[in-house]
């Protein structure tokens, strides 16, 4: 029979410190807070709390700053390929990829936030989406912090979501997905009816997750997308079908 081993205190800190990572509550560039407070919060011994904090930065999960503390590490991201995600954004193409691309990750984590969402989660989704609606009053129209306050509202979506590998994709493609974003609401913001509409799909995913009903809010969601990639691919047609009509009246007969 093997000899059953008990973990270091230093390592279970070290597990703890990591999933607080993991889940975002220690987000990228974030400082933790000070030895005195953690060992506090665990109930530990500073020197303890100091080993696993050393383990931590071991890892390149943290780094420390000579007088002004511990960070978490800025480039946490699972996907972390700048140039690679700039020649996406740069391609008209792919943008309905993306759109492809969102229609199955936030379907799920409407689903799993309306499933595991705890109070102060749903709240936060609350919040997220007010300020969607405060971005949405500005005069004149601010596209860019509109796409900014909707992405945030969705990454809320996805932490409330409790899965780990969703919320660190988003995460890492966020400027990508916001971008994205960005782009759908310059075009679709000069058809006012089409923007409602949208609205109220909106509307319906927090509904649905409010209420704690993971299908209808996976069906919301989804409808959502889908509706927008529909509006988008029609727009483009009849843009094409008008160019089209230009080029032939230029002709020369």
């Amino acid at each position: 029979m093997q000899r059953i081993r008990a973990k270091k205190l230093s390592d279970v800190i070290l597990e703890q410190l990591e999933s607080m990572i993991l889940d975002g509550n220690l987000a990228a560039g974030q400082k933790l807070p000070s030895e005195r407070d953690l060992a506090e919060q665990f109930a530990v011994s500073r020197p303890s709390l100091r080993e696993a904090i050393q383990k931590l930065e071991a890892k390149g999960l943290v780094q420390r700053k000579q007088g002004g503390g511990t960070f978490v590490q800025t480039k946490l991201a699972l996907l972390e390929n700048a140039p690679l995600l700039d020649l996406i954004a740069s391609r008209p193409e792919s943008q309905f990829d993306l759109l492809e691309f969102r229609l199955a990750l936030e379907g799920m984590a409407a689903y799993y936030a309306a499933l595991r969402g705890t109070e102060d989660q749903i709240q936060a989704i609350q919040e997220a989406f007010a300020e969607v609606r405060a971005a949405q009053r500005q005069e004149p129209r601010d596209i860019l912090l509109e796409a900014a306050t909707l992405a945030e509202f969705y990454l809320q979506m996805m932490q409330a979501s409790h899965n780990m590998v969703m919320q660190h994709i988003f995460r890492g493609l966020k400027p990508l997905l916001q971008d994205n974003i960005r782009r759908n609401l310059e075009v679709l913001s000069t058809y006012p009816e089409v923007s409602e509409q949208i609205d109220r799909q909106r509307v319906k995913i927090l509904d649905a997750i409010v209420a704690s009903d993971p299908e209808q809010a996976r069906l919301a969601s989804n409808e959502h997308l889908a509706f927008i990639e529909e509006t988008l691919l029609n727009i483009n047609r009849q843009n094409t079908n008008m160019q089209r009509s230009l080029r032939r009246i230029e002709m020369p007969e």
